[in-house]
């Protein structure tokens, strides 16, 4: 790991040094459902973690068309969703909780990732330069392997959940406040069905609030969620090129996305063509 590296690490234990709390927003954390199944999951419930599913499959988001005198910058900026420098895929925007679910169950962050995406729906001149589709198999140190689905096409199945397998059993989470553990036969460990848990955004920042109010304790969500996050990038990396992608390559990449310069008329970092398209990730071209 180059030194760089290192020290990016070191940063994200800063805040519990210096007394401050930081909140990134994936809020599953602070989800009750999750929040139970997963100590018992971390517990032992249904043994050692062996494999997994997690989803994030629903129609897509929305377009703002082109304005007159927009510039390039200002037209990206407005659609930042389809523009990797601004959202990074939703592999990223929206999958990274998912994958973060996946992370904080297994106790731990993939060492390599393979996969394939495309556009093969969303792919008009409004649709910027991500994909509509990704799966990706993240490998753990363990060798557990957890396949990650995340699909923008509508008119197809929606699901946005979890699923887990382990040794003495399996799990299966949901948003909407489900989540079952079972043996394999079926019999059940421990379920919970509520209807009215607390608004996980809202106990985010109950949390928070309280914190700085009382001087603790203090929340450093910025490692797992800086880790989750190159997680994402690492399943992108990988659907983008065709190529399987280590931790420590997704770590210590050079590549920038991001623009030179920071203003309204600045160039971006990519472009449309003669006829308005922009250019896409093609896996087996493409560079990680």
């Amino acid at each position: 790991m180059r030194p760089e590296s290192v020290a990016y690490w070191r940063r994200l234990k800063r805040p519990r040094r210096k007394k401050l709390n930081v909140v990134v927003g994936l809020q599953r954390r602070y989800q009750l459902h999750y929040r139970e199944a997963i100590k018992r999951l971390n517990d032992g419930a249904i043994g050692d973690i062996t494999s997994g599913q997690v989803y994030w499959n629903d129609a897509g988001v929305w377009v703002k068309p082109r304005m007159a005198g927009q510039t390039e910058m200002e037209y990206q900026m407005r659609n930042w969703y389809y523009f990797v420098w601004l959202c990074g895929d939703h592999i990223l925007e929206q999958h990274v909780h998912n994958i973060d679910v996946a992370n904080w169950v297994k106790g731990s962050y993939p060492v390599q990732a393979s996969g394939m995406g495309g556009r093969q729906v969303r792919n008009g001149k409004d649709h910027g330069e991500i994909f509509d589709h990704h799966a990706v198999e993240f490998t753990y140190a363990d060798g557990a392997v957890i396949n990650s689905q995340c699909r923008h096409m509508p008119g197809c199945t929606k699901k946005v959940a979890e699923s887990f397998q382990g040794t003495k059993g399996k799990t299966d989470l949901a948003d909407g406040g489900k989540a079952i553990l079972t043996d394999w036969k079926g019999n059940p460990i421990w379920s919970h069905r509520a209807k009215e848990d607390p608004n996980p955004y809202q106990v985010e920042h109950d949390e928070l609030f309280a914190s700085i109010r009382n001087g603790g304790p203090y929340i450093n969500n910025a490692e797992y969620g800086a880790k989750s996050t190159l997680t994402a990038i690492m399943g992108r990396m990988a659907t983008y090129s065709g190529q399987v992608i280590t931790w420590d390559e997704a770590l210590n990449s050079e590549t920038s996305v991001m623009p030179t310069t920071f203003a309204w008329d600045a160039p971006t970092p990519t472009k449309p063509d003669a006829n308005g398209f922009y250019p896409i990730p093609e896996p087996g071209k493409t560079k990680a």
